[in-house]
């Protein structure tokens, strides 16, 4: 089901002879009809990371070149969620706007200096909610960018505090590519979730036509919620326990700096959208694009690698029951899999854990890609133990492995000797 904005028709004012419309009116019954847009239910892995974000509450910032589409993202955004947009356009604004005006009253020495907020910020207040866009960021100088980081990260303008339903958008052209652009600061670039927006040809093709895609909150599953912020805090603080310089990592370039990078801020706000995205079913990418747009890439694509591997089954309930469990698609799971109840068995060797490991192998060759069961199967044969009988599923991969076994060598015969060496 889709939602249009209704075009308006020509007049018959506008069309009849005896009663002839200005061309700047026909000119403006053209526009409103270009402008008539009707919105649909469609895959957008960007705007669902987007509006997931503005569900947990978060700042986000959208990167991308000029005329990609961000401010229109932005105001289509808005309708769909029904908030009010304001839109401020950073460079163009003094430090005290963002910081407070600063007003003297009657005894400045008894009551001091107040600071005053702008009237955008009043009327955001009176609304009680709306959507804050803080266009051409990355064009605002260090000066403007330091008084922002107080209304980024604490909703604070002068001695005015925003209201809760405010959320906050930033959208930024990459510096080569901004008007007099500046690099964005690492305090204020640590508070933001990054995405890089891109165009999509098809969808741009189809807005082109009168229909975009709809904006839309994620469904959080109320019965989710205890057992997301549980998978979120194991996820991130696993990660964290294993690779302790991940929990502040400054950049060493200055561009970089201006991105996503890993502090204990942002680990917490990646926390957040973990429970967030688990709530609401996200896809896999939809949270790696969050995840990479909070802390980076390399710390963002080693915490999905960590959530992959926190579905996997538990190695001893695949022994045992092996022809029951659901082996993973994914080649990379499925050997992590395979790999798990052989290192299993070789903790704790037992005939019948053996046998269960040759099920599993054989299964994972009949369901899947059968090189994966070479390394496994020549180390769970290694193990076996002198007055152990060789099951007879053996046999099922001993082509297998002695096939892939000559490809290897005739691979490594066609390598030239230099190249060996």
């Amino acid at each position: 089901m889709s939602t249009r904005t209704p075009a308006p028709t020509l007049t018959p004012a506008l069309v009849t002879d005896s009663t002839p419309a200005s061309q700047l009116d026909v000119a403006g019954e053209l526009l409103a009809v270009l402008r008539a847009t009707t919105t649909e239910p469609r895959p957008d892995i960007q705007l669902e990371a987007l509006t997931l974000a503005v569900a947990a509450d978060l700042p986000v910032l959208l990167w991308g070149e000029p005329g990609i589409g961000k401010t229109a993202a932005l105001t289509q955004l808005a309708e769909s969620l029904d908030l009010p947009l304001t839109t401020v356009i950073a460079s163009v604004h003094e430090p005290p706007d963002f910081s407070g005006l600063p007003v003297v009253g009657d005894d400045p020495a008894v009551h001091g200096v107040s600071m005053a907020p702008p009237d955008w910020a009043v009327r955001l207040v009176r609304a009680g909610r709306g959507l804050l866009f803080l266009d051409e960021l990355s064009t605002a100088p260090p000066a403007v960018q330091a008084a922002l980081l107080r209304l980024v990260l604490e909703r604070r303008i002068g001695a005015l505090q925003l209201p809760p339903d405010v959320r906050i958008v930033a959208a930024a052209n990459p510096r080569s590519s901004a008007a007099d652009g500046w690099e964005l600061s690492p305090p204020l670039a640590n508070r933001f979730v990054h995405l890089q927006w891109t165009h999509d040809h098809d969808v741009v093709v189809r807005g082109l036509g009168g229909t975009w895609p709809r904006a839309t909150l994620p469904r959080l599953d109320p019965g989710k919620v205890a057992q997301a912020v549980d998978f979120a805090r194991r996820a991130v603080c696993g990660l964290l326990s294993a690779r302790p310089t991940l929990v502040h990592r400054l950049p060493s370039g200055e561009a970089r700096r201006g991105g996503a990078w890993p502090s204990p801020r942002s680990w917490d706000t990646t926390l957040t959208l973990i429970a967030f995205a688990t709530a609401a079913g996200s896809s896999r990418e939809v949270l790696s694009l969050l995840v990479r747009g909070t802390v980076g890439d390399g710390p963002g694509l080693e915490l999905m690698a960590g959530l992959d591997r926190m579905d996997l089954p538990d190695p001893e309930a695949v022994l045992a029951d092996p022809t029951g469990i659901d082996l993973p698609e994914r080649g990379d799971l499925r050997q992590a899999v395979l790999d798990g109840a052989v290192d299993a068995v070789r903790k704790r060797p037992d005939k019948s854990r053996w046998d269960a490991a040759w099920t599993l192998l054989v299964r994972a060759v009949e369901t899947g890609a059968p090189d994966l069961v070479v390394v496994p199967a020549t180390t769970l044969a290694s193990l076996r133990q002198g007055d152990w009988d060789v099951p007879a599923t053996i046999e099922g991969l001993a082509g297998v492995v002695s096939l892939s076994r000559r490809a290897d060598q005739a691979a490594a015969r066609s390598v030239p000797a230099g190249a060996r060496r």
